[in-house]
């Protein structure tokens, strides 16, 4: 079970996933990359070098996209929805850069995103030996204050105190192993392309997670040194390869795949399937139309609730799916099949069964814990809180100022010397805010609260009152000064006695919030994740003992790489090509949302070659976070990009059917193309080499 309802919480075949992965399965770690099996089984094997240069040329962008390097001098290629967010804050009432698109003809019309990171993964440490001792013998509140210690320590000491270095201990195999990740951190990562929104998101929610797809959704953005000069990534950089991916062809991605839980107890996939979907699918739809509404009240309106709206209904149709999949009766029932043979094995062997107890158990012990509380905390802490940007910014002071007091090691994640780097980028960044959307968003989270909670709860007295939820939320949004980013400087930088001294309501706000948010977050942290965190260890490391790194770990938002082939699929009995075409997307324009092209490709329609590949799937092993991701041949090229999975692929979370599960991606064929003869793009295009 993972906590929150929009990091939606799936898991698969325990026993199965410690199984060798089948055919394509897997998204493997660097360091244990099964590189002899790809050797037998496709007559290739990929060098240490060549597995160097994959991660080196490959970025994380933390807020859940992938990306990488694509010239000698800084050139990231992405997908346009993980630079929405960039493109929505650079834009104004007078230039929609989402709708319009963007293009810097000149290296100083590059314009620096206020809120984007990448980072470049250089090492990889195994602490398991340090781990594990500093946890030996311990339980409840003991575990959990031990394990946050050593992981936050090992963070620090692996940073060394420079910024420009992140540092994260990756829990895999579910505590079988821990891993820190050594990251080298950008954050000066500015614009330079992106194409209009109806030619990067063709097609609209309709054919989101759908094949076949017709989407030119790519960014191009540059990372900058400490010096202002675009960073040297002579010798770490993807060249684009002369020739489109053919049927058949193998090809590898290397990317961030954010959570699956193939590795979950049946206990975990009984309260997801029984509780976290269906209350998300609720939460989401709600949402969706409340943002529906604010957007039919006028253009401007539209405009600033976009990037909010794609996420609510690509998240909403992304648990729809896997509510769908995890409902089938087979897929928990062959679960419970494996978990029960595994059970047996452990209490047939006193030895074993001594050194672990039960930890099935003790799991279903957490989750019915959390079952009492999850309300309370999904409503004020996690998927189901606020939206309220600006609720957002004075959550994060009024905590940076209390957690940045205390030790590293008693700090939450995000305020460690590991994380703050992050979390300060966000508080500070110049960013446009809508007093209007703030105020719908606001509102609608204080309904929720006393929905949920009911009018008589404490909680909801303390922060209501008497107030209507729409009262209060226009008297904080009009009174707060918390959307001019000075104001946020001036309070992170005076710590605990300027927050004290704040007379801001939306401060105040939150500081009553949080009386209780942060004591439901830390009984949740001591009985459900420290209790499923030492148990689901155990699980762990009894099969690890057996399978070692022949297995592949659950994705943790870390870089990973998967192979695959450049592949078809039937749907429906029907045979579905592996790829889409320029022409095809001309042939299927209407004129009118979400099937318009925009007004550049109907110029060009004349010098754009209808048969080059515009859209391919393979076999690829991906999940979100993926999006973003390099696609790349055995050469070490670039031949796509990835953007989506097919429908069949949103189980993915617990598990993967190579007969139907399709990485989607943009073929590199179709961004020469619109990058010469649509968009003109001289400059970009000289630097690709094309």
């Amino acid at each position: 079970m993972r906590l929150g309802l929009l990091a939606t919480a799936l898991g698969g075949g325990l026993f199965m996933a410690f199984a060798a992965a089948r055919a394509d399965e897997g998204m493997w770690t660097f360091n244990h990359f099964p590189a002899a099996k790809i050797q037998e089984t496709y007559g290739f094997e990929p060098s240490p070098q060549w597995l160097d240069h994959l991660r080196m040329a490959s970025l994380r962008l933390p807020r859940g996209c992938s990306a990488a390097f694509v010239s000698p001098t800084g050139l990231v290629q992405t997908n346009h929805h993980c630079a929405r967010d960039c493109l929505q804050q650079l834009s104004s009432p007078a230039r929609d850069l989402v709708q319009e698109g963007f293009y810097a003809a000149r290296q100083e019309d590059e314009v620096k995103c206020p809120d984007v990171e990448a980072n470049q993964l250089v090492g990889i440490t195994d602490v398991t030996p340090q781990v594990r001792e500093a946890v030996a013998g311990r339980e409840g509140t003991d575990y959990g204050r031990a394990l946050r210690e050593v992981l936050a320590k090992l963070q620090r000491d692996c940073a060394g105190g420079d910024e420009a270095i992140r540092c994260d201990v990756v829990e895999l195999y579910r505590g079988g192993v821990y891993d820190v990740y050594k990251y080298r951190r950008y954050q000066d990562v500015r614009l330079v392309f992106a194409p209009e929104e109806d030619i990067a998101f063709f097609g609209g929610d309709p054919d989101n997670f759908e094949f076949p797809r017709y989407d030119l959704d790519i960014a191009f953005l540059r990372v900058y040194d400490g010096t202002g000069a675009p960073l040297n990534t002579q010798a770490t950089y993807f060249a684009y390869a002369p020739r489109e991916a053919r049927e058949g062809e193998l090809v590898f991605t290397s990317g961030n795949p954010g959570t699956t839980e193939r590795l979950d107890t049946v206990a975990e996939l009984e309260y997801d399937r029984d509780v976290v979907l269906p209350e998300s699918l609720v939460y989401l739809a709600e949402l969706r139309g409340l943002l529906l509404q604010f957007s039919a009240e006028g253009a401007e309106h539209a405009r600033v609730a976009f990037a909010k709206l794609f996420a609510v209904e690509n998240a909403y149709k992304a648990r729809l799916g896997q509510f769908r999949a995890l409902v089938n009766p087979g897929l928990i029932d062959g679960h419970r099949r494996a978990e029960n043979e595994l059970r047996a094995k452990v209490a047939a062997d006193p030895q074993v069964q001594q050194r672990f107890g039960d930890p099935w158990a003790a799991i279903a012990q957490a989750v019915a814990h959390y079952r009492a509380v999850a309300d309370r905390m999904e409503v004020v802490e996690e998927g189901r809180g606020p939206q309220s940007d600006l609720f957002a910014y004075a959550r994060l002071l009024v905590r940076a100022a209390e957690q940045r007091q205390l030790p590293d090691i008693k700090r939450f994640q995000e305020f460690t010397e590991a994380g703050f780097p992050f979390t300060r980028q966000r508080l500070l960044a110049n960013t446009p805010i809508s007093a209007d959307l703030e105020k719908v968003l606001l509102r609608a989270w204080l309904v929720q609260l006393r929905r949920v909670l009911g009018p008589d709860d404490p909680l909801v007295r303390d922060v209501l009152g008497a107030q209507t939820a729409d009262r209060m939320a226009s008297d904080l949004v009009d009174r707060t000064r918390l959307a001019d980013p000075a104001e946020r400087k001036r309070l992170l930088a005076g710590g605990i006695e300027a927050i004290k001294n704040s007379h801001d309501p939306l401060i105040r706000f939150a500081q009553e919030v949080d009386k209780q948010a942060l004591a439901i977050r830390r009984d949740v942290e001591v009985n459900v994740e420290a209790v499923e965190r030492r148990n689901a260890g155990a699980i762990a490391q009894v099969l690890f003992a057996a399978k070692g790194t022949d297995a592949y770990p659950d994705a943790t938002f870390s870089p990973r790489v998967s192979y695959g082939i450049v592949k078809g699929y039937e749907e429906n009995g029907r045979p579905v090509r592996y790829y889409t075409t320029m022409g095809e997307a001309y042939g299927r324009a209407t004129g009118a949302k979400p099937l318009a092209l925009p007004p550049s490709w109907l110029r060009a329609r004349s010098a754009v070659d209808p048969l080059r590949k515009l859209n391919m799937v393979s076999t690829n092993d991906i999940v979100r976070g993926n999006s973003g991701s390099p696609v790349i041949n055995t050469d070490g090229q670039l031949v796509g990009i990835i953007f989506d999975g097919n429908s069949q692929s949103l189980g993915g979370d617990f598990g993967f059917d190579e007969a139907t599960n399709r990485a989607v991606w943009v073929s590199v064929g179709a961004v020469k193309e619109a990058l010469a003869n649509i968009y003109g793009t001289t400059r970009l295009s000289r630097e690709l080499g094309l």
